[in-house]
């Protein structure tokens, strides 16, 4: 399914695309989180529009979806660039040099984790573990790994200039 920016949609829009979600699934409360994947992976985010609706659609209070949609660290409340780049803080990565990774990227793009460039190029984010601690320190760059990282190598995968040299 592909990604539409919801500030390139006009609300009719947007309804519409709900209104396809919505007609997969009955309406009960039990349905709010396979309708907020479904809003996620229509839109890339959730757009508080959409919340609204979905609330609408279930019959359950407004501030109850965004509980359940903040709940869960895979949901998104803002867009996400086009590169999404996760480093790891995992054990194996912490202690083979994953913070200074992190800091050379923050320094390199000019965002915090959990932050997207102005130009939504790209989304940091840390997670606890990526699963490839053989490989430590760890970053992913949508779903591609990256292993034995340097604030170097971090550079070079981004091809942007290191600010440690």
């Amino acid at each position: 399914m592909a990604l539409l920016a919801i500030d390139t949609l006009t609300k009719a829009d947007v309804r519409d695309k709900l209104d396809q979600i919505f007609s997969h699934y009955p309406g009960e409360q039990q349905d709010l989180i396979p309708i907020l994947h479904d809003t996620q992976a229509q839109f890339g985010y959730l757009p508080a529009a959409a919340i609204k609706d979905i609330a609408r659609f279930l019959q359950i209070p407004e501030s109850y979806v965004y509980g359940v949609a903040t709940f869960y660290a895979q949901f998104k409340l803002t867009p996400s660039g086009k590169k999404v780049i996760r480093v790891c803080r995992g054990t194996a990565c912490h202690v083979r040099g994953s913070a200074k990774v992190l800091e050379e990227i923050e320094k390199l793009l000019g965002i915090k984790a959990g932050e997207t460039t102005p130009d939504m190029e790209y989304t940091l984010e840390t997670v606890a573990c990526i699963g490839a601690c053989a490989l430590a320190p760890t970053m992913t760059i949508d779903d591609e790994v990256h292993g034995k990282m340097t604030a170097k190598k971090a550079a070079e995968v981004l091809g942007v200039p290191s600010s440690s040299q």
